[in-house]
C-alpha cells in the first residue's frame, strides 16, 4: 500500500511539472523574442559567440545587483519572519544542510568564497573560507591562480583587453540599433518617392537573366534548336527593348546610346536609373545578335561549332566595349555642372575622363584579341588528325564514345571530335584524359552564349 501511494504521489508530481515546463519554455521563447526584437544587432551578436548572452533580467534600477533585504554582516532579512538566517550558517563543504531531514519551510543558502591578494599570493587557508570548497581545491586553485601571474603579463594583458574589445563591439551594436529604425523609415520614404524606377528596374533585371538563361539552353541544344523558336524569342526581345524606350520616351534615354550628353544636368538618382536601363536594354539588344548567330550556325557541328563560338565570344566584348563607353555622356554631364564653378566641375570632368579612358584600355586589347582569334582559322590547341592516327588511336572518341567526326589531333597526341573537344575547351584548358595544359591561357570564351550579368554604372 505504501508504494502504490508512492507511486501515486510521484505520478502527481511528475504530472504537475509536465505543464509547468511547458509554460517555462514558452516564456523562454517569448523573453528571446522579445529581446531580438529590441536588439536585432546585439542578439545576433551573441548567437554568433562575439558577445556574451545577456542575463533575461539585467542591472537596473528595479533589479539591483546587491538585495535591498542585506544587511552589513552579510545575513539576510526573511521578509516572512523576524529570524535573521546567516548565509554561511547550515551550508556544509558539499552545499548541504546541517539538518538531515530539513522542512519546507527551510532556506537553503549558498556560500561564496572569495580568493583575495593574499589568497593568489600565498595559498589560501582552509580555516578562512567559512563552508567553501574543501583544502585541497582550495589549494589546487591559489595554485593556479598563482600560476597565472607567474605566467607574466601577457595573459592578463589579453583578459583585460578582451573585455575592452567586447565592450566597443557592443557599444557600436546599440549606436546600430539606435539609427536603424529611422534608417528604415528614411528607406521607405526612399523608395516610396522612387517608387517606378524601383519596379522598372527590378523588371528589366529579371527579364535580362531569364534571357540569359534561354539563350545558353538554345546554345547547348545545338543541331536539336528549332528555327521558329529561336525567331520567337528574337521578336520577344525586340518588343521588350522597344516598349521600354517607349515608356520612357520623355526621358529620351536613346540619346545616351548615340553618346549624346543630356541637355540639362541629371540628378545622382536619375543619371544612375538612365545608366542602367541603356546598360541592361543594350544587353537585351545583344541577345537578338546572338540569337541570329545560332540561326546561321544551327547544325553547330564541327568547323561550324567552333566558328559559333568564337562569334558569340567577338559578339560579346564588342558588347563589353560599348558599354564601357556608354555611362561617359551622362556622367559627363553631370561633373559638368558649373553652379560648382567652372574650377571644380573641370576638374572633376578631367578626373572622370581620365579613368574612364584607363579602364577602356583593357576592353580594347580584349576586343581586338577577340576579332584576331575569329580570323585564326587554324585550330590553336591541335591539328587535324590523320586516318592512320585515328586507327592506331582506335576511332572512338573518349567523350561521346562514338565513332570520331573530324578528329583533332591535340599537342599531348589524344585524339577526340572537333565538336566534343571544342565544346570541352569552352570550359576548360586541359586535355579530357591526361590533365596536360593544352590550351593556352588566353581570352575568356562566351561561346557558350552568355553574357555578362555585372552593371556597368561608371
Amino acid at each position: 500500500m505504501e508504494t502504490s501511494s508512492a507511486d501515486a504521489t510521484n505520478s502527481e508530481t511528475s504530472s504537475s511539472s509536465s505543464p509547468s515546463n511547458g509554460g517555462a519554455s514558452s516564456r523562454t521563447l517569448q523573453l528571446a523574442s522579445l529581446r531580438f526584437l529590441q536588439s536585432p544587432v546585439s542578439s545576433l551578436l551573441e548567437y554568433a559567440g562575439i558577445l556574451r548572452v545577456r542575463p533575461d533580467y539585467p542591472y537596473s534600477e528595479a533589479h539591483p545587483l546587491v538585495p535591498e533585504n542585506m544587511n552589513a554582516g552579510g545575513r539576510v532579512r526573511n521578509p516572512s519572519s523576524s529570524e535573521s538566517v546567516d548565509r554561511s550558517d547550515g551550508v556544509d563543504g558539499s552545499g548541504g544542510s546541517d539538518n538531515g531531514t530539513g522542512s519546507g519551510n527551510s532556506i537553503r543558502e549558498v556560500s561564496i568564497r572569495i580568493v583575495g591578494e593574499q589568497a593568489r599570493a600565498g595559498g589560501v587557508n582552509n580555516g578562512d573560507i567559512d563552508g567553501g570548497l574543501g583544502a585541497e581545491e582550495s589549494r589546487a586553485d591559489a595554485d593556479n591562480d598563482n600560476g597565472d601571474v607567474r605566467g607574466g603579463s601577457g595573459g592578463n594583458n589579453n583578459r583585460e583587453a578582451s573585455p575592452y574589445q567586447r565592450y566597443d563591439i557592443q557599444q557600436v551594436a546599440r549606436w546600430i540599433e539606435q539609427i536603424l529604425p529611422f534608417s528604415l523609415l528614411l528607406l521607405v520614404v526612399f523608395v516610396r518617392q522612387h517608387l517606378q524606377g524601383f519596379v522598372v528596374a527590378i523588371y528589366i533585371t529579371a527579364i535580362l537573366f531569364k534571357s540569359n538563361d534561354i539563350l545558353r539552353k538554345q546554345t547547348a541544344l545545338k543541331g536539336e534548336r528549332k528555327i521558329f523558336v529561336l525567331v520567337g524569342y528574337s521578336v520577344l526581345f525586340m518588343l521588350h527593348v522597344f516598349v521600354i524606350y517607349w515608356w520612357h520616351r520623355e526621358d529620351r534615354f536613346f540619346y545616351s546610346l548615340l553618346m549624346i550628353p543630356p541637355k540639362a544636368v541629371p540628378p545622382f538618382w536619375h543619371a544612375i536609373f538612365i545608366i542602367l536601363v541603356n546598360d541592361t536594354m543594350v544587353r537585351q539588344a545583344a541577345m537578338i545578335l546572338k540569337l541570329v548567330v545560332l540561326m546561321y550556325y544551327k547544325n553547330g557541328r564541327g568547323h561550324n561549332f567552333r566558328r559559333q563560338g568564337q562569334m558569340l565570344t567577338l559578339v560579346e566584348y564588342t558588347l563589353l566595349l560599348y558599354r564601357s563607353l556608354l555611362p561617359a555622356p551622362v556622367w559627363y554631364r553631370f561633373f559638368l555642372n558649373k553652379e560648382y564653378g567652372s574650377l571644380f566641375s573641370s576638374l572633376t570632368t578631367g578626373l572622370y575622363l581620365t579613368f574612364k579612358l584607363t579602364s577602356i584600355v583593357e576592353k580594347v586589347q580584349s576586343f581586338f584579341a577577340a576579332v584576331k582569334g575569329l580570323s585564326r582559322k587554324e585550330i590553336h590547341y591541335g591539328s587535324h588528325a590523320t586516318t592512320e592516327q585515328v586507327n592506331a588511336a582506335g576511332d572512338l572518341c573518349a567523350i561521346c564514345q562514338e565513332k570520331m567526326h573530324a578528329p583533332i589531333l591535340l599537342r599531348c597526341k589524344h585524339i577526340f571530335c572537333e565538336d566534343c573537344v571544342s565544346e570541352w575547351f569552352e570550359r576548360e584548358r586541359t586535355c579530357p584524359l591526361c590533365r596536360a595544359l593544352v590550351r593556352p591561357p588566353d581570352l575568356r570564351s562566351y561561346g557558350d552564349g552568355s553574357t555578362t550579368l555585372f552593371f556597368q554604372m561608371f
